[in-house]
């Protein structure tokens, strides 16, 4: 759907697009769809029929846009624009419903909408459906000229209306009053409803026959209350209101002074006056600063939201409403002008027709925004909505794109408050278990360990209170264990469950399912030991004794382990410390050898390694600790060096050729992708820049779906620029995030190899992926020395355990099978020729 920044551009597009043939401005009209005959040359008509189909030809797109994406405000704006030229009325009524349909229009759009109806039919038939649209227009935003459309078209075009009949005039009179009581207060352009309801007066008592007396003064006294209302206002322009109000008093044969402002003024009405008068003047500075055409939106926002301000400390909630309605109108995709008006109306108004029609219109107009939702679902509840409407709001809302997995769990969540607190007027509580399930089903993937842990510990709960089902209870536990076992929370609060429930075998049957479970921390301990305080105050002595049996064991286990972990530190602590020695060691032997021959392979050599120590000094500094590198440890570290070379170098093993590899030389990668995105829909993301030869989009290696990342491949520069403007677009409803692929990082940091110490690349090992403190190596990396290779294979080696040649303290001879140590570039090629 439209983005925040998309609306207002699609609406300034939609006021700015060409009026169609025949008229110009807001008094065009539809033009005929046959086209004129004439005796013009033929040229002309060629020029017409090519731009048709051109206009064809740009609609068919449009169409297609929107079956692909009906959520794509700038495409219907621009789709009714096309067909308003090309006036195929049957399909611009429906794009213009289409369109309602998920958006609400401008005031800007109804009145388009009204005058091309009306200019296509004048019957009395078709009154009542152009009425029942300047209905719709006025419910959806504030504007005073589609007020004052509405108001002169049922003036001219209704015939008890214009006929003066007693249900004309009441109807009239009604519908005045509800643009007074929607516009009248709108400090600026109230003046105008007011002035149009006066003449239609003034008018009527020009219909009255002088005979009359007895209606004629009923209306002259009508029209005075009319006057004395408006004076009390404060508005634009009052000085010129209470001087038309002093010659119309003139008229009906009440002298004033002229010269005097209020001669002939009764003094109520001078009271009223000057109030108003002096409100007006509190408000004109922020009218004037709202009035700034130059200003751009974020900061009319600003503007609004101090007037709002200072309307709200006055007190009067029908003036802080309009002008909330003036903000929503200027501003409809704010999100904090629709948050504060909507919570203003929840602690003030709290009328339940205007509580339906604002939320209605805010979660339309901002659908993306869960809090809005969450407040929607709430006011409904207070004014004490039916069972069916709550349930349809809350449909509405689970179908909306949100930015973040919570808002669909906050929502979820207070649907189910709204049940629970519910269930007693008669629901049944399988809306409850069902509204968890869907849940459950639907935030699973996304949702984080604690909110998921939150969702089912309440399911539970009420599956136990309200559910009367503790066979349900416990399957929402036992799912929440398949999910997420090795999280200890889970765990503690299924057995405090069983616990609260008196059923202690049930809890001691968890005991012994978890108590040998690895957990985060220090999890494991905190389970065992939870085990022997549980059997000390519910067990027998035989149970105490059978958990001390299972549990001492375990707790010896994990203390071994901890003290491993604990050695491994310091034993790189110590690696650090003495390698950072030799290498100022090695320094200072290298500058007093520096006229010595080098031997002739370190020649060979562009990056020499940095000097190491022998084999007997890493095995005093590694005596009485464990981690010690085995033949198994020292095979897995050559597989998996060569597998990671293969995966490199694109050799398999076998005798097919190397793959081409992608070069990424004017390739960007797309991050934040909806899962559910597949090629086809980026393939249509990149489609209006065009240049696009290939797209790779990143997917699991196991479940074989989107990892939300992607390499979209141009055809040259120039594309690539362009797609790199579209970062921050939405895809899908999500704003992905496109940058420029930087292969020349990503080589030189495979390029680099090991790191100076030479032991980076060793394969890890432990569950847990623990760090030393202070190191970003993992904890058991295999340190330099501990084991002499020899033979052949110490060609293949890794070189963080191989002693180089020539490099020791001594002059020791190589071993006669050992192989001359390989290079990056010639181990890379050997895998290759394999």
């Amino acid at each position: 759907m439209a983005t925040e920044e998309e609306v207002p551009e699609a609406e300034a597009a939609a006021a700015v697009a060409p009026a169609p043939a025949g008229g110009g401005g807001d008094d065009a009209e539809m033009p005929d769809a046959a086209a004129p005959s004439g005796s013009d040359s033929d040229s002309s008509d060629s020029d017409d029929e090519g731009a048709g189909g051109v206009d064809e030809l740009r609609i068919q797109a449009l169409e297609r846009t929107l079956q692909e994406q009906p959520l794509d405000y700038e495409t219907h704006v621009q789709y009714i624009q096309c067909l308003r030229k090309s006036g195929n009325i049957e399909k611009l009524r429906a794009a213009r419903e289409e369109m309602n349909k998920y958006f609400p229009l401008t005031p800007k759009m109804w009145q388009e909408w009204a005058k091309d109806e009306i200019s296509l039919s004048m019957s009395e038939e078709s009154f009542a459906d152009i009425e029942k649209l300047y209905e719709r227009g006025v419910q959806e935003y504030l504007s005073i000229k589609l007020w004052r459309d509405y108001l002169d078209y049922v003036e001219e075009h209704d015939p008890s209306v214009s006929q003066c009949t007693t249900s004309g005039l009441s109807k009239m009179r009604d519908l005045f009053e509800r643009a007074i009581t929607a516009g009248g207060l709108h400090v600026t352009e109230g003046s105008k409803l007011w002035a149009a309801y006066r003449e239609y007066e003034m008018a009527i008592l020009i219909t009255i026959s002088d005979d009359n007396d007895e209606e004629r003064a009923k209306q002259v006294q009508r029209i005075r209350m009319l006057f004395h209302r408006q004076l009390s206002v404060p508005l634009a322009e009052m000085e010129s209101t209470l001087s038309e109000y002093k010659i119309w008093e003139a008229e009906q044969g009440n002298e004033n002074d002229p010269g005097s402002n209020f001669d002939g003024v009764p003094s109520n009405v001078v009271s009223a006056y000057k109030k108003a008068n002096d409100m007006y003047n509190e408000r004109k500075q922020y009218e004037d600063q709202l009035s700034n055409a130059g200003a751009s939106e974020a900061d009319k926002l600003q503007e609004f939201l101090k007037y709002l301000k200072f309307e709200e400390s006055s007190g009067d909630p029908a003036r802080v409403q309009v002008l909330y309605e003036r903000a929503v109108s200027e501003l409809p995709v704010s999100t904090d002008v629709w948050i504060g008006y909507t919570s203003y109306l929840d602690r003030t108004l709290k009328v339940p027709s205007v509580l339906r029609s604002v939320y209605h219109r805010a979660t339309r107009n901002c659908t993306w925004v869960g809090e809005l939702w969450v407040h929607y679902l709430l006011s409904l509840e207070r004014v004490r909505a039916s069972e069916e409407e709550l349930r349809n709001v809350f449909e509405r809302a689970v179908q909306c794109s949100f930015p973040t997995i919570q808002e669909y769990l906050n929502i979820y969540l207070t649907r189910v408050h709204s049940l629970r607190r519910r269930i007693s007027d008669g629901l049944d509580f399988q809306l409850i278990r069902q509204t968890f399930k869907n849940a459950a089903e639907f935030l699973s993937p996304q949702l984080g360990t604690k909110e998921l842990l939150h969702l089912n510990a309440y399911w539970a709960k009420l599956e136990r209170s309200l559910g009367k089902d503790l066979s349900a209870a416990r399957v929402v536990w036992e799912n929440a264990i398949k999910k997420s076992g090795s999280v200890l929370e889970v765990w503690q609060q299924y057995i405090s469950m069983e616990v609260e429930m008196g059923h202690i075998h049930e809890a001691r049957s968890l005991y012994k399912r978890c108590y040998s479970k690895r957990f985060a921390g220090s999890g494991s301990e905190d389970i065992c030991h939870a085990w022997i305080r549980f059997e000390e105050e519910h067990g027998t002595l035989d149970d105490y004794d059978l958990a001390v049996k299972k549990v001492t064991p375990r707790l010896k286990e994990l203390m071994v382990f901890k003290s491993q972990e604990e050695a491994k530190v310091e034993a790189y602590s110590m690696l650090n410390d003495n390698s950072n020695a030799d290498d100022s060691s090695q320094k200072r032997k290298a500058s007093k050898m520096t006229n010595k021959q080098q031997p002739p392979a370190k020649k060979r050599k562009e990056n020499p390694p940095k000097s190491v120590k022998s084999s007997d000094d890493q095995e005093k500094t590694q005596s009485g600790h464990s981690g010690a590198v085995t033949a198994v440890e020292v095979g897995e570290a050559s597989t998996e060096m060569k597998v990671d070379s293969n995966c490199r170098t694109g050799n398999t093993g076998s005798n097919e050729p190397k793959p081409s590899f992608y070069n990424d030389k004017c390739t960007v990668f797309v991050s934040n992708i909806d899962l559910k995105a597949t090629e086809d829909d980026l393939r249509r993301f990149f489609s209006d820049i065009g240049g696009a030869t290939a797209i790779r989009l990143l997917k699991d290696k196991f479940t074989k779906k989107s990892r939300g990342l992607a390499y979209v491949d141009f055809s040259d520069n120039k594309h690539l620029e362009a797609a790199l403007q579209k970062n921050k677009h939405r895809l899908l409803g999500k704003k992905v995030s496109i940058a420029r692929s930087d292969p020349s990082r990503s080589k030189k940091s495979r390029e680099a190899g090991p790191s100076s110490k030479g032991y980076d690349n060793l394969p890890q090992s432990g569950d847990d992926g623990a760090k030393a403190p202070g190191s970003s190596r993992p904890e058991k990396e295999v340190p330099k020395g501990d084991v002499k290779i020899t033979g052949k294979n110490t060609a293949f080696a890794p070189r963080s355990v191989v002693k180089p040649l020539g490099w020791t303290t001594k002059d020791e001879k190589p071993d006669g099978g050992a192989g001359e140590l390989k290079s990056n570039e010639e181990f890379r090629n050997l895998l290759l020729k394999k």
